[in-house]
C-alpha cells in the first residue's frame, strides 16, 4: 500500500515512469497532511492554562482532524487504485458487439469511481480547512503558522482534486452525473477560496 511506504518510498514512487500514483494520490496526501498539522496544533493548545476556555473545542478539533486524517489516508491508496481499474477497462477486447458494451460499461464505471475518489478528497479537504481555521482563531499562537500551512495544504488538496475531477468528467457520459458534480465541483472551489482568504486575513505576523 502507498500509504506504508517512507516518505523517500513514495516520492521515488511519485516520480518514476508510472502515471499513477499520480496527482489525485499526491492531493489525498496534502489533504492528510493539512489534518496532521491541525491535529498538532490543537494538541498543543488543550491543556494550556492560558487556553483553558477552548480546551474542549480543541478536542473536539483534533479528534475531528484524525477522523479526517484516517479517511484521507485510504484515498492515498483509492485514488491510485480509481486509475488503474480505468486503464485496465480500457484494455478488455473490444471485438463483437458485446465485448464492446461490456467494455465501455467497465470503462464508465471507473471513471465514476475516479470522479468519486477526488471528490472524497475534496470534501474532506474542505472539513480540514474549516477545522485547521479554528485552531488558527482560537489555537496556541505559537503554532498560528502550522496552522496557516493547513489551511493552506487543505486548500492545495481541493483544487487539485478539483482538476482530477474535471479531467475524467469529460469522459463520462451520463449527463446528470456530470451536472451534478460539476455543480458541487464549484460550490468547493469556491468555498475553498473564501475559507482561505478569510482565515489568513486574521493572521497577523
Amino acid at each position: 500500500m502507498l500509504s506504508e511506504l517512507t516518505i523517500k518510498e513514495f516520492l521515488k514512487k511519485v516520480a518514476s515512469d508510472s502515471p499513477a500514483p499520480g496527482g489525485g494520490s499526491v492531493a489525498a496526501l496534502s489533504a492528510a497532511l493539512a489534518a496532521s498539522l491541525t491535529e498538532m496544533v490543537a494538541n498543543l493548545t488543550i491543556g494550556k492554562k492560558s487556553y483553558d476556555d477552548v480546551g474542549d473545542e480543541m478536542k473536539a478539533v483534533a479528534q475531528g482532524a484524525l477522523r479526517l486524517k484516517n479517511d484521507l489516508i485510504l484515498t492515498i491508496d483509492s485514488d491510485s487504485n480509481a486509475y488503474d481499474d480505468v486503464m485496465a477497462a480500457i484494455k478488455l477486447p473490444g471485438n463483437s458487439e458485446e465485448e464492446k458494451y461490456l467494455k465501455e460499461q467497465k470503462i464508465q464505471r471507473g471513471l465514476k469511481h475516479a470522479v468519486t475518489v477526488p471528490l472524497d478528497v475534496a470534501e474532506y479537504a474542505i472539513q480540514v480547512m474549516e477545522l485547521a481555521g479554528k485552531a488558527v482563531k482560537k489555537g496556541n499562537k505559537n503554532t498560528v503558522t502550522d496552522g496557516a500551512v493547513a489551511v493552506m495544504m487543505a486548500r492545495t488538496a481541493v483544487l487539485s482534486a478539483i482538476y482530477n475531477i474535471k479531467i475524467n468528467l469529460k469522459a463520462i457520459k451520463n449527463k446528470a452525473f456530470i451536472d451534478k458534480t460539476s455543480k458541487r465541483v464549484k460550490e468547493l472551489e469556491t468555498e475553498a477560496l473564501n475559507r482561505e482568504h478569510e482565515l489568513l486575513l486574521n493572521i497577523d505576523l
